[in-house]
Formats: C-alpha cells, structure tokens, sequence
C-alpha cells in the first residue's frame, strides 16, 4: 500500500471556503435587494469600500490557498487583520468604515475563527514537504 500526498490539505481547502464567504459577501453588498438601508441583510453596515476590502479579503484567500504555507498564513495575517478591524472600530466607531456593533463583533468572530483555523489546521510541520533524509518519522505516523 503506498501513500500518497493530498494535493490539498485541511488548512488550503478551509482557505478556499472562507475566501468564497468573503468573495459572496462583498458581491452581496453591492445588491440593494440585500442591502436596505445600506445595511447588509438589514444587520451589518457596509459602504463600496468596506464591500471592496471583503473582496481583496477572499481574492487574497484565493491567491494564497495554493499551498500549505501560504493558507496558513492567509488565516494567520487575516486574522490579525480583522482584529485590528475590530479594535478599530471598538476604539474609534466608524471613522473610516461605516461600521455598527454588529461588524465590530463579526470581524472579533473572523479574527478568532481565522486565528483558530491557522493555529489548528496547520499544525507544526508542513505535511507537503519532504524529509530530509535521516530525519526521524514522528511518533504517530
């Protein structure tokens, strides 16, 4: 029995997912049907920027679902991003971005999930790389 290599692994398809929330949710808020009140499902608020950042979010996903490392990183810069989105408007409410509570708590909850995904999912060793020869098999492999 041989084994083989996924060509994803957990951390690069989880990427890809929160990448098409990003992408779905950005093209969302430029539908008024979806948008009233320029709030998004009557909830968030949003403005052209904010639903712009929400789509360089998920491109960028896209872009650094390609390997291990990259996703990886995608949730951990991401992460730290969206807590400093949080931070930001818990600190100076909507100076830059119209934001309301509800996005001050949904971007903590995309800091924390997307923090949590990369700490989890990725583990300490990248699985795609080779090792090196004379390198030890971890114990549970």
């Amino acid at each position: 029995m041989t084994t083989t290599t996924p060509k994803y692994m957990a951390v690069q398809g989880a990427a890809l997912l929160i990448a098409a929330g990003f992408v779905v949710l950005g093209v969302l808020g430029f539908i008024p049907a979806v948008t009233p009140a320029g709030k998004l499902f009557g909830v968030f608020a949003i403005s052209g920027l904010h639903n712009v950042l929400h789509l360089v979010s998920g491109f960028v996903g896209f872009a650094l679902a390609r390997t291990y490392a990259a996703a990886r990183a995608y949730f951990l810069g991401g992460g730290l991003v969206y807590f400093a989105l949080w931070l930001h408007g818990w600190l100076m409410g909507s100076r830059l971005l119209p934001i309301n509570g509800a996005d001050n708590w949904l971007h903590f909850g995309l800091g924390f999930v997307m923090l949590l995904l990369g700490v989890t999912l990725a583990g300490q060793r990248d699985p795609t790389k080779r090792r090196r020869p004379g390198q030890r098999k971890p114990k549970d492999a």
